[in-house]
């Protein structure tokens, strides 16, 4: 017996963040800020969102006169109903986190922050700023002399900002395509990790997990 138990391979250490990975992954509170910096990120750039359409829009409606009425009130209740939308959106994502509605890993991506919920949003919301200021820039061109001039500079205001908005979705979603096919995603061990978090959708308590690991 001792002979054999000389022949027998000795065992590998555990994996201590291998492990701990594990017992996460069976919180589902803890898959809402799995990405702290993009979470971050995406939340302050809804805010500024909020608060620039919002105050944008009532500056459009508080200055509505006789002769710019039309455009100043379409475009301020544009920028406000969009400012409610960007709203709502954050207040129905931070709910259902609150009451833990999901135990799906892909629907929890789709709504956190940063998720994939967040790049609709706001490729719908430079879509409708662009718009906004593309059809004041051709309203422009034949409208009076004292209007034209503001008309002009909203449109060049709005446009710019739509497109500062789509450019920067681009380049956010360049780089999260670059690192989910970074060289360290198709490490052994973070495949194994998913093997064994993600079999099925069946879950199992930390303590059998960790077990198993051991």
């Amino acid at each position: 017996m001792a002979h054999v138990d000389a022949l027998r391979p000795p065992r590998a250490p555990p994996d201590r963040e291998r492990m701990e990975n594990e017992a996460m992954e069976e919180h589902t509170e803890l898959w809402w800020s799995r990405d702290p910096v993009k979470s971050i990120l995406c939340y302050s750039l809804a805010v500024i969102l909020i608060l620039g359409s919002g105050v944008g829009g009532i500056v459009l409606l508080s200055t509505t006169t006789s002769q710019s009425g039309e455009w100043r009130l379409a475009v301020g209740a544009t920028l406000c109903i969009l400012s409610l939308l960007v709203l709502l959106k954050q207040l129905i994502s931070s709910a259902i986190q609150d009451m833990q509605c999901l135990t799906r890993r892909e629907n929890i991506d789709i709504l956190k922050s940063g998720g994939m919920s967040d790049i609709v949003m706001f490729s719908v919301s430079g879509i409708i700023i662009l718009t906004c200021g593309s059809v004041l820039l051709a309203l422009s061109i034949s409208g009076e002399p004292p209007v034209l001039v503001t008309m002009n500079n909203v449109g060049i205001a709005l446009v710019v900002i739509g497109i500062l908005i789509l450019v920067a979705l681009l380049i956010y979603a360049l780089m999260v395509l670059c690192r989910s096919y970074a060289p360290g995603r198709f490490h052994p061990r973070n495949m194994n990790i998913f093997s064994i978090s993600g079999q099925l959708g069946r879950r199992q308590n930390t303590t059998s997990s960790l077990a198993n690991l051991i």
